[in-house]
């Protein structure tokens, strides 16, 4: 009995054990993104856990309570940061990176109040207003969401969506075609399956919420570096992987689709980290598709950060996918909105964009965070129209035919320097050499001059050209008190069409 009794108390105390989970991080100057070393890192409302950050400004709590928990950050002379809703949970670490602003007066009395993350805050500390910060939680929770960080920013203020078929939205009027993807520093194409040339969105996002850092989104009033944009932008950064221990994943649902996710240690003795997610479309086989055709779409992200070095942090990142749908007419119903009994039509698009980073600190005050980058975008589009359609003489010919790629080499860089704890100052260039190669033949409304009965498939456009757009930028950030601030900043455009600087 005494050694059932020994047992049960062993058993008791591993599941209790097991009930508790890890938060870890990284804590950083705003300003300067510099570590903050010996920084108070403790839970809200959870008394006697916490830790303090070492010389890199890591920390790391055990025997957390599993559920949300909030995070505070303290530190003599800068202003408590938050992390709120933090989703604590076994088998998975949460991995945080908190920002700290230096406050103006030091010297008066402190009142602590347990406050949650100003959502309206961005993480680019140039951004003064119409901005929101998300995360990828957020994307996942967010109730008919499917996972798209753009079907979440439909319900903040400002922005519009026509309907639930498209992930295309409207800010502040704006066409969508004006809004600005960025990943990592750099711009990039629509990052979305079935996409085609000039849009922004498409029914499905391949961008996966669960490789997603805290990003923004900025619907106007944008800083200096963000060019080319009229509607808004997505500033999108992937989270780094678990440095110190391996953790896999793997999920199901309608639109995602399967998904497995990989992270772990990489370079251990630099601090690096691997982060690996891919994921399968399922819609067609669970019949979610709207149409009797079979999307097909599936995509990988990864980011791989090589840590600390003397030559400074290196980190590659990388997304790529390709989808497909064929409407094959003898399949189709008549009440189906998307294709037609008398044409067969195939729909396929893949696009990639990688990158590599390199951050490396000037000084305690400054860095330079310079990516070379490489995206493509290619959509293509065959229909045979069934002429003379159920009868004897029924003929089938290709009708339309549409293939067009976009692609671009991307150097970015940039400099930023806290000059004091009012002033902050960045400047940068951005640099996009694009190829774009468009062709589309059509037999829509066409004569025929080859009388064969039937219209001529007559070529529209065909181009292959390539140009150059060219963006500097300056910018300062002044702040005269905790609440009045000024942000100002010049940027310059280059286009090589027309040979003009604006």
């Amino acid at each position: 009995m005494k050694k059932i009794l020994f047992l049960l108390c062993c058993l008791s105390s591993s599941m209790a054990f097991s009930q508790m989970g890890i938060i870890r991080g990284k804590v950083i100057d705003k300003q300067s993104e510099q570590p903050m070393i010996g920084a108070a890192v403790s839970l809200v409302g959870v008394p006697r856990t916490g830790a303090i950050t070492d010389v890199d400004g890591n920390f790391k709590i055990s025997n957390v309570p599993l559920g949300r928990q909030n995070v505070k950050v303290s530190y003599i002379g800068y202003e408590n940061a938050f992390a709120s809703e933090i989703n604590v949970t076994t088998g998975k670490e949460s991995i945080l990176i908190i920002s700290m602003t230096e406050s103006f007066n030091t010297l008066k009395e402190v009142v602590v109040t347990a406050e949650g993350q100003d959502k309206s805050k961005s993480i680019n500390k140039m951004v003064a207003i119409s901005a929101r910060q998300f995360s990828a939680e957020e994307a996942s929770r967010y109730a008919g969401g499917r996972s798209d960080v753009a079907r979440l920013a439909s319900n903040f203020a400002g922005v519009a969506t026509a309907d639930d078929s498209r992930n295309d939205i409207v800010v502040r009027g704006n066409s969508p075609s004006g809004l600005l993807w960025r990943i990592e520093g750099i711009p990039i194409a629509s990052p979305n399956h079935f996409s085609t040339l000039g849009t922004t969105g498409s029914a499905v996002s391949a961008l996966n919420p669960n490789m997603l850092a805290n990003s923004d989104f900025i619907t106007s009033a944008f800083p200096a570096e963000y060019g080319n944009a009229l509607g808004g932008v997505f500033d999108i950064g992937f989270r780094k992987g678990n440095p110190e221990d391996y953790e896999f994943t793997v999920g199901v649902a309608a639109f995602p689709g399967l998904e497995a996710i990989a992270e772990g240690p990489l370079l251990k003795k630099n601090g690096g980290s691997f982060l690996v997610a891919a994921r399968y479309g399922i819609i067609s086989t669970l019949g979610l598709g709207g149409t009797a055709a079979a999307p097909n779409y599936n995509d990988v992200s990864f980011n791989l950060d090589f840590g600390k070095s003397k030559l400074g942090n290196f980190t590659l990142f990388g997304i790529l996918g390709n989808s497909n749908i064929d409407f094959i007419g003898k399949d189709i119903d008549e009440t189906d909105l998307f294709a037609a009994k008398d044409e067969d039509a195939y729909v396929k698009s893949d696009f990639y964009s990688y990158g590599l980073k390199h951050t490396i600190n000037i000084g305690d005050k400054s860095y330079l965070k310079t990516t070379l980058g490489t995206s493509s975008s290619q959509a293509k589009y065959e229909s045979f129209r069934y002429f003379n359609f159920e009868r004897p003489n029924q003929t089938r010919l290709e009708f339309t035919n549409n293939n067009d790629t976009e692609s671009r080499i991307t150097f970015s860089t940039l400099f930023n320097a806290k000059i004091s704890k009012k002033f902050t100052l960045r400047t940068g260039l951005l640099i996009e050499s694009f190829n774009l190669n468009v062709s589309l033949s059509d037999r829509d409304r066409q004569a025929d001059r080859n009388t064969d009965g039937f219209p001529d498939l007559v070529s529209i456009y065909k181009n292959d050209g390539s140009y150059l757009i060219i963006q500097p930028y300056a910018q300062g950030k002044l702040r005269f008190s905790e609440k009045l601030t000024l942000n100002a900043g010049l940027h310059g455009q280059y286009f090589s069409v027309n040979e003009q600087f604006v």
